[in-house]
């Protein structure tokens, strides 16, 4: 069953009268990223028209920045055996497009990376989607994303969420993140190893199949 990306509660924009380049300039040239630009960021997200499946995660990393390649660690080699597919295929933007809640990375706080700035998504990411009408699944990785998607219909936190993720398909699918960093999180719900997993990998296999 296709997926209408009009039943995702977006804002309509007239960007199809856009390109993606046209897109990806005005990103670049907007006053709220004009000091991730003087720092010598790109926006760094994938998107293509034709793309069927989009990851939504939090924001880049610094090596993923640097190197200019989202998910470019050891949480992006899990995520794509999660997904059950290759590193091809993760990188084909007529595929998948990758567009995480901020695609400029944040900077260090505290106790990790700073969080996604709060506007970004609801900026950027309806223009994207409205490109992209034959979108079948978004894939929420991660609080942030599972908070902006899916409004006051997310569980009282992650856990829960995700444990739910039946009721959110056919148009999303919430995942914890795949850090490595997370294995306590995954020893105390193997649930979602074994009644999660499977049924994503067979879900982006027939959308991709």
């Amino acid at each position: 069953m296709n997926m209408n990306v009009a039943r995702i509660p977006i804002r309509y924009t007239g960007c199809m009268n856009m390109s993606f380049e046209e897109i990806n300039q005005a990103i670049i040239d907007d006053e709220m990223n004009r000091e991730m630009i003087a720092k010598g960021y790109e926006p760094l997200y994938t998107a293509g028209p034709k793309a069927k499946i989009v990851i939504v995660g939090q924001a880049p990393g610094s090596r993923a920045q640097a190197s200019m390649k989202p998910w470019n660690d050891a949480s992006g080699i899990l995520l794509r055996k999660w997904l059950g597919v290759s590193e091809e295929q993760f990188y084909n933007p007529e595929l998948i497009a990758l567009i995480p809640m901020d695609f400029y990375y944040p900077g260090k706080g505290v106790h990790g990376d700073l969080p996604p700035r709060r506007d970004f998504a609801e900026k950027w990411h309806p223009k994207l989607l409205e490109m992209m009408p034959d979108v079948r699944l978004i894939v929420l990785i991660g609080a942030y994303a599972q908070k902006y998607y899916l409004g006051k219909d997310a569980k009282t936190n992650l856990t829960e969420t995700v444990r739910a993720y039946e009721e959110y398909l056919p148009n999303y699918f919430p995942l914890v993140h795949p850090s490595p960093l997370n294995f306590r999180w995954r020893a105390k719900n193997p649930w979602f190893d074994t009644d999660v997993l499977p049924v994503l990998g067979k879900k982006i296999a027939n959308i991709l199949s």
